[in-house]
């Protein structure tokens, strides 16, 4: 198995190797107004280094700020970015956001937003990508996830 693991901030959960050559990076972020642009800042040469092309990873950006913005506007912390992609599968992307669960009332910056300013998240995630969904990483941790087909 090939992986290449990064993390630039704090140790964080490892995703199981999904195929025989992949590359996995791994991000705690802080649970903040600033979390999806770090995020992006961060994901940003990871991609370009596993070979996405521009549109690729403006894409891959993307939808993972949106996924970012979620677990940050409506989930309790720790929020945690996993990339993985397979090497042979050139464009063959899964973003995985883990979060500490809903939060019992939401009172936070977003919150205040009027509701024009928020709700498309899941729609911009569906149009990019081939799957999305989410389901309990472990006891206390929730995995939203999506996945970009090989190009």
């Amino acid at each position: 198995m090939n992986t290449t693991t990064i993390s630039r901030r704090q140790q964080c959960p490892e995703l199981q190797a999904a195929c025989t050559s992949e590359h996995v990076f791994g991000l705690l972020l802080e649970h903040g107004p600033l979390a999806p642009a770090s995020a992006r800042h961060e994901a940003r040469p990871v991609l370009a280094a596993w070979g996405l092309d521009d549109d690729q990873i403006y894409e891959t950006l993307l939808v993972i700020s949106e996924l970012v913005t979620n677990a940050v506007c409506h989930a309790m912390p720790p929020v945690v970015l996993h990339l993985r992609a397979c090497v042979k599968g050139m464009g063959a992307v899964e973003v995985h956001v883990s979060d500490g669960g809903p939060q019992a009332a939401p009172d936070n910056w977003a919150a205040a937003r009027p509701a024009d300013e928020h709700g498309r998240g899941g729609m911009i995630v569906a149009a990019l990508t081939s799957q999305a969904g989410s389901g309990r990483e472990s006891e206390d941790l929730i995995d939203h996830w999506a996945s970009f087909e090989a190009a």
